[in-house]
């Protein structure tokens, strides 16, 4: 008897443990999102501004298109990095910030930390810290969990590290496979609002393979849609996010 109790305590223990591990990620719901945890959302407070990012990058075949189609269309944007790709593509870091965009943190590798885990989180983010600060001769100050999961260990971790956890309030969901430039205008236009903070992606490293060019061919489509409307496309740095 004692030993069953003994255990089922574990277990309740075990869960609770977890539970407090996942809770912050409860954030990236949208009622939440979008109403209760505005400022980690990415809303900002710059008058007519949307912040454009990028996630996944870089990618020696998305990443140089979707440069220069932000060239086209006169738009500069914030890059989430993770750190393996940057490790390994270096030059294209550098390329981001020579081009005026705003470099930010995504994590060493595209995974989700389900089990508490403090010491590697911390190490992880301190290792992409460095990385985007040493390749892109930059200091970041951004960093968006991947899938949007921000656990209480990443949190922590971000915060020790001086960098703002930031998800977004708008996507184009041009990571799937039957995604058309037209769809992910449809997707992203309804929440394309003064203040919004727009996620896309340079890289297919975990969407449908080529998904890079959908959102190449959407870029023109979105800026249209947001000059129709007085809206200015820009990064994160200049979005007036209010501070923690």
């Amino acid at each position: 008897m004692r030993a069953t109790a003994a255990t089922g305590a574990a277990a309740a223990a075990a869960a609770g443990v977890e539970l407090l591990h996942l809770a912050p990620a409860a954030v990236r719901l949208p009622p939440v999102r979008h109403h209760l945890a505005r400022r980690t959302a990415g809303y900002g407070e710059r008058p007519g501004h949307v912040a454009l990012t990028f996630d996944d990058g870089p990618d020696p075949t998305g990443t140089p298109p979707v440069l220069d189609a932000l060239d086209r269309i006169g738009a500069r944007a914030t890059f989430f990095l993770l750190g393996d790709a940057l490790e390994r593509h270096p030059d294209l870091g550098r390329e981001l910030v020579l081009r005026g965009h705003e470099v930010a943190v995504h994590g060493w590798h595209h995974r989700v930390p389900w089990y508490p885990a403090p010491r590697r989180d911390l190490a992880e983010l301190r290792r992409t810290r460095d990385a985007v600060t040493a390749y892109c001769c930059e200091e970041p100050q951004w960093y968006r969990p991947p899938y949007g999961v921000l656990t209480a260990g990443l949190a922590a971790a971000s915060r020790r590290l001086g960098l703002r956890p930031v998800l977004w309030t708008a996507w184009g969901r041009d990571w799937t496979d039957d995604a058309t430039p037209a769809s992910v205008l449809a997707a992203a236009a309804p929440r394309l609002r003064p203040g919004a903070t727009l996620l896309l992606h340079d890289s297919d490293c975990t969407s449908a393979p080529g998904s890079w060019r959908t959102t190449l061919a959407a870029l023109p489509l979105i800026a249209d849609h947001c000059a129709a409307r007085g809206l200015a496309l820009g990064p994160l740095r200049d979005h007036a996010v209010p501070a923690a």
